[in-house]
């Protein structure tokens, strides 16, 4: 698999990153396992998690994987912390997360959302202080606006910490990151990594005719996930996926998942799967690059997504 650097920092990781949302939840721990495996043996590197994910049975599941599956340093870890504000708190969310993953140091942290209460300064120390303490190499930011991105990044550059990722949903139907926060990015040398490339799972087509049994827009906690892009206008760039899928001889999933991978200021798509399964249907992405006039295509149906 492509190794990609994060913007412009010496951070290398994989051009497709495993995502662990539904571990300790939809996906349990032995299926975890297959999916580290076939990530990893597929030459994946990214593996990204949060403290909510499972009420941080996620990471507690990736930290019983990592060494005793996979080797530590096979992995580049990502943790996003949620739901938290402050210097201390985001730093004892940070040293939570650090147990849960039976670990001294990740990769890359990332505080997400902004709190208007709590100077951005302070969520700036925060941060620095988790690379000084040697906690995490690299920081960067999540689920936040052009402007909050630049506002944190400016100060962090002053102090010697650049922050050199931004996560943020991205996807044929949720395009919104191209208006201010990835040339924001761009501006401050941090590369993206974006979530939901299949649309929440819309993209793949499977909710054309109705609601399957088996998936996340027929479960109780992830309905209202999903039906967020479950829109007229969304149905319109589904079938224009399908239509370029059937023209290549591919799937749905793989023309999605290609689209958002090789968009300008992309380091890594972030995809989930319930099991290994379902997740060698991301990994098959791998293989396709769109040809410039579907790419185009594509462009122009989803512009307003």
């Amino acid at each position: 698999m492509e190794q990609r650097r994060v913007g412009r920092s010496g951070l290398q990781v994989s051009r497709l990153a495993l995502g662990t949302m539904t571990w300790g939840r939809d996906t349990d721990a032995d299926e975890a396992a297959a999916e580290l495996e076939t990530f990893v043996g597929a030459g994946g590197t990214l593996i990204d998690t949060a403290n909510i994910y499972g009420d941080g049975d996620a990471e507690s599941i990736l930290g019983t994987l990592i060494p005793d599956v996979i080797p530590r340093s096979d992995v580049v870890l990502a943790v996003t912390t949620v739901g938290v504000s402050g210097r201390g708190r985001l730093l004892a969310a940070l040293d939570a997360s650090l147990a849960r993953l039976g670990t001294d140091a990740i990769d890359l942290w990332l505080v997400h959302g902004f709190d208007a209460q709590v100077p951005y300064e302070e969520t700036c120390a925060a941060l620095a202080a988790a690379v000084d303490s040697g906690r995490a190499a690299y920081i960067g930011v999540s689920g936040q606006s052009g402007w909050q991105l630049a506002t944190h990044a400016a100060h962090l550059s002053t102090v010697g910490h650049p922050l050199v990722a931004v996560q943020n949903e991205y996807s044929l139907l949720a395009r919104s990151v191209e208006e201010s926060i990835l040339p924001a990015a761009a501006v401050h040398g941090a590369g993206l990594l974006g979530w939901a490339p299949l649309g929440r799972g819309v993209l793949t087509g499977k909710y054309r005719t109705g609601t399957p049994a088996d998936s996340r827009g027929a479960s109780q906690q992830f309905e209202r996930y999903v039906a967020h892009h479950r829109t007229d206008a969304a149905a319109r760039i589904v079938e224009a996926v399908v239509t370029a899928a059937d023209g290549l001889g591919t799937s749905p999933l793989a023309v999605a998942c290609a689209w958002m991978r090789d968009r300008p200021g992309v380091a890594s798509a972030v995809v989930g799967a319930r099991d290994a399964a379902q997740l060698l249907g991301s990994l098959a992405s791998e293989d396709l690059t769109l040809p410039a006039e579907i790419r185009a295509a594509l462009d122009d149906v989803s512009a307003a997504g």
